[in-house]
């Protein structure tokens, strides 16, 4: 019997070829009878790199070839980053299986200086976050940032040259790519609140393939799973995209699912954070609600705000 072939979109990036690899290995040594090749494309995201994220139109660049090869049967799965992708799919695509979350924290990077708080006044850190430059604000106004774009090594490349002082870049796919040491100081996720679903990696496919779905469901994680859609929900709630400096962390223990939001201002003079505790099978029904609570508590109007001056920017 001849093997089954399977297709994989995924970027060119080291990082993302890197994902794509270990889904195919983790495939693979799941069922012998499959075959499994890439398919690796360049995105819109990774043609435009001067602008900010939110200028070049959001997290969303970085997957739409991908979904596009999915729907004209180039490829039968796609691998993503979960903080990549948008909150809404195509109606005909789907997400059966997210895996085990690596670390979900930032970390600090720098060649001269130990920590964040080591830095001196008027430092220069570059990160194209809005969610890390809102809240690193807020811990030290006598620093500043710069945009900084490009994959992992670029922005390695970038550090190096001393084009920037320090740099922050997530620590899952330093991991992945075997770079800890260049790690100074990991944030802790109550200091720094991760992007949502960070340190996931998710696997998206047609929803009407019944036999991938069948091969994918031993990938996933399912208490990966319960954060990411509770963190996913909370960002539904709150109508949040890359360009809005939102976060959200979820944590399971001792049976308990707990979430922690955060909505803030470009400049970190404001910042929103609240928590919720519950039920794990209620995992997206929390996420609603603390979102909600939170566009209650004000963070409605800082959103707006947010919105208002992005669209004056791009005037």
């Amino acid at each position: 019997m001849k093997p089954r072939t399977l297709t994989i979109a995924t970027r060119q990036s080291r990082l993302a070829l890197w994902q794509a690899e270990h889904v195919r290995a983790r495939l693979q040594s799941l069922h012998q009878d499959l075959h499994v090749e890439l398919l690796a494309m360049r995105t819109e995201g990774d043609r435009f790199l001067d602008a900010p994220l939110a200028q070049a139109g959001g997290k969303g660049l970085f997957i739409k070839e991908l979904e596009h090869a999915l729907l004209d049967r180039r490829a039968d799965l796609a691998v993503h980053s979960m903080k990549d992708v948008p909150i809404e799919l195509p109606q005909a695509l789907a997400i059966p299986a997210i895996l085990a979350r690596a670390d979900a924290r930032d970390v600090f990077l720098s060649q001269a200086h130990a920590s964040f708080e080591a830095l001196p006044a008027a430092s220069l850190v570059g990160t194209s976050s809005l969610r890390r430059r809102s809240q690193l604000q807020a811990l030290r106004r006598d620093v500043r940032f710069a945009n900084l774009r490009g994959n992992i090594d670029t922005r390695l490349g970038k550090l190096r040259t001393g084009d920037y002082d320090a740099i922050v870049l997530a620590a899952a796919g330093l991991d992945r790519l075997g770079l800890t040491a260049a790690m100074r100081q990991p944030f802790a996720t109550d200091v720094l609140v991760p992007a949502i679903a960070q340190g996931a990696i998710g696997i998206e496919c047609r929803a009407d393939d019944v036999a991938v779905h069948a091969l994918l469901a031993p990938l996933a994680d399912p208490a990966t799973t319960t954060c990411v859609l509770a963190e996913r929900a909370v960002n539904t709630a709150l109508e949040g995209g890359c360009h809005l400096p939102i976060a959200g962390h979820a944590v399971l223990h001792g049976g308990v699912l707990r979430i922690t939001a955060l909505v803030g201002d470009e400049s970190g003079e404001h910042i929103l954070r609240d928590a919720i505790s519950g039920a794990p099978a209620e995992a997206e029904r929390l996420g609603r609600m603390l979102g909600e609570r939170m566009l209650r508590q004000g963070g409605g109007a800082l959103i707006a705000a947010l919105q208002q001056s992005n669209v004056d920017k791009q005037k």
